[in-house]
């Protein structure tokens, strides 16, 4: 995959769909016209129900043609570029009525509850009030039956899709997560409890969970075991009924204000580093348990480094069996990476951004203008496409799941570098400005490259997983 251009993830995602029938229930997502003019500063760049004349046309039949070019407007050879296919694919995508009506509710929620003035910067919990603000937000939702609308019933949802799931995601990312550590109970840690736990632990966390009252925090990487999982070595001997924990955690977020932790550890050695890790739900109060804050570019009190001194948790903490870890952590990572939904939060802020550059006075009339919004916009496009073919093989529960969802991972990097690339094209320095969006979002870009898994492990994974190539 050289050259990373948004042709290049349209390509992965024609491949790994075909000519299937198209994901139902789907979407009807932004895509880029051949063109942009300046009739789209009516519009928007976000999900949900667009307005008409938006930025990127809104193609309401996502009508994907396959003679689609490289999108190297900068270097002038458009022209020159041969088709990529000779036949036309056409995908339709539309919201179910029911996933529509919850987008609606949840935009009506929003309005209503949100904390004045809450932004992206907010979402790190920097302090009390943030928090309470965040806890009450939550709990507002859980009232309404807007934290979990796809879990189960008999676990506090309402049964709906999974794509309603996805729509959530995207309506609460693209204000700034209010949810803070949250997201985290709803998107897999509650889902691996219904999996995995037993009915004590189901009872104990997954109630909680749907009150909106739970604070998570997830002790995956290690300083020498970062988007390589299978290295980690916080060790958790057994000791009659309890384990006793060794090691040190690092970049966890919400660790200041978690009440239990979502923590892989080594209880095995074997020739395979995969086998041996299990996975325990330790209370945050455990003695021997230290947090240490991280200072971040960007991040306020977020991160930190958590190390463990003998701490001692019971064995009925424990979650699935004994160095049987490793594949629910594989889907719990594909979950991570699909359901953040950070082609949304790009997508507004484009939008925002052609207010701010009207506001500013920038020259509309420029051709550069609109060239360095419309390339931002197909990487946001073809980022958003790759999201939903990830997201029905989830639906459809196919084992391509942790393939597709590290072919989104690393197209959000790339679709996050072009955003603050065009953030940084139109309004220039005042883009860098703390408490811009352009700031936000060049973090956010330098983020997605290494949290999660970093653009280069995604790359391996579908270099040797999609693409079929050989190592080396």
């Amino acid at each position: 995959m050289t050259g990373h251009d948004a042709q290049t993830y349209f390509l992965v995602a024609l491949r790994i769909w075909g000519a299937q029938a198209p994901p139902s229930p789907t979407v009807s997502r932004v895509a880029p016209p051949a063109t942009l003019d300046q009739s789209a500063l009516a519009g928007g760049f976000g999900g949900g129900s667009p307005s008409e004349g938006s930025v990127t046309g809104y193609w309401r039949g996502w009508r994907v043609r396959t003679a689609l070019r490289t999108s190297r407007a900068r270097e002038g050879d458009i022209a020159d570029e041969p088709r990529l296919f000779e036949s036309e694919l056409n995908l339709d995508f539309t919201w179910s009525e029911e996933e529509q009506a919850l987008r609606a509710e949840l935009r009506s929620f929003i309005d209503e509850s949100l904390m004045p003035g809450w932004t992206h910067l907010d979402r790190d919990l920097p302090d009390q009030a943030t928090l309470e603000a965040s806890l009450e937000f939550c709990r507002g939702l859980a009232q309404h039956g807007l934290l979990a609308p796809a879990w189960p019933v008999e676990h506090g949802g309402r049964g709906s899709s999974k794509w309603a799931q996805v729509v959530t995601s995207e309506e609460l990312r693209s204000i700034g997560e209010p949810r803070g550590p949250q997201y985290t109970n709803v998107n897999w840690i509650g889902q691996a409890i219904m999996q995995l736990g037993t009915p004590q632990q189901q009872e104990k966390y997954l109630a909680e969970m749907c009150r909106g009252e739970s604070m998570w925090c997830q002790g995956f990487s290690e300083p020498d075991a970062g988007s390589d999982l299978s290295a980690l070595r916080t060790s958790a001997e057994r000791d009659g009924d309890d384990y006793i924990v060794n090691g040190q955690k690092i970049w966890t977020s919400y660790a200041h204000v978690a009440t239990t932790c979502f923590l892989l550890v080594r209880t095995g050695q074997d020739k395979n580093p995969r086998r041996g890790i299990s996975i325990l739900l330790v209370p945050m109060d455990s003695e021997g348990i230290e947090v240490r804050e991280i200072p971040s570019l960007g991040i306020h009190h977020m991160l930190h480094e958590v190390f463990f001194h003998d701490v001692r948790v019971p064995v009925s903490c424990r979650l699935g069996g004994e160095n049987e870890g490793w594949n629910i952590i594989r889907v719990l990572l594909a979950n991570e990476r699909t359901q953040v939904s950070a082609h949304e939060q790009v997508d507004r802020g484009l939008n925002d951004l052609v207010h701010e550059a009207i506001e500013a006075g920038v020259d509309t009339d420029d051709p550069r203008f609109w060239e360095s919004l419309g390339r931002a916009a197909s990487f946001s496009s073809a980022s958003r496409v790759l999201n939903y073919v990830a997201i029905q093989s989830w639906v459809d529960g196919t084992a391509d799941y942790p393939n597709l969802a590290s072919v989104y991972k690393a197209s959000g990097s790339e679709m996050g570098a072009e955003a603050s690339r065009a953030h940084i094209d139109v309004l220039g320095t005042a883009a860098l400005l703390e408490t811009a969006r352009g700031d936000h979002q060049l973090i956010a870009a330098l983020e997605a490259g290494i949290g999660g898994g970093s653009a280069e492990m995604q790359l391996n994974n579908i270099a040797l997983h999609v693409l079929g190539l050989p190592k080396g």
